[in-house]
């Protein structure tokens, strides 16, 4: 009796390392998808980009900046523009009490 006691005690310890393993898996998948971890999922579909036969082509000063592609990029300009508007939001009250 104490021997099947003992041996489920394994039994459970096993089955939560496979649980464990499992979730690592799923987490490294989703965060590769995100492109938070390098060998990106949507890297590996784009394939191979040839370069262009003519080279790349002239920056254009007056072009508006393309948006970052990083996720933490993204999110660092979604900090920065909610900033600025509790910064604006904090005027505006300021100069209405007044």
């Amino acid at each position: 009796m104490k021997a099947g006691r003992h041996q489920r005690g394994w039994v459970g310890l096993i089955g939560v390392l496979i649980a464990l393993a499992i979730v690592a898996v799923l987490a490294q998948t989703v965060l590769k998808s995100y492109g938070l971890l390098p060998g990106s999922v949507a890297a590996e579909r784009a394939g191979p980009r040839a370069a262009s036969a003519a080279g790349p082509a002239p920056a254009d000063p007056t072009a508006a900046t393309p948006a970052p592609t990083a996720p933490l990029d993204r999110a660092r300009g979604v900090e920065r523009t909610l900033q600025r508007d509790a910064q604006d939001l904090a005027r505006r009250i300021d100069e209405s009490a007044k």
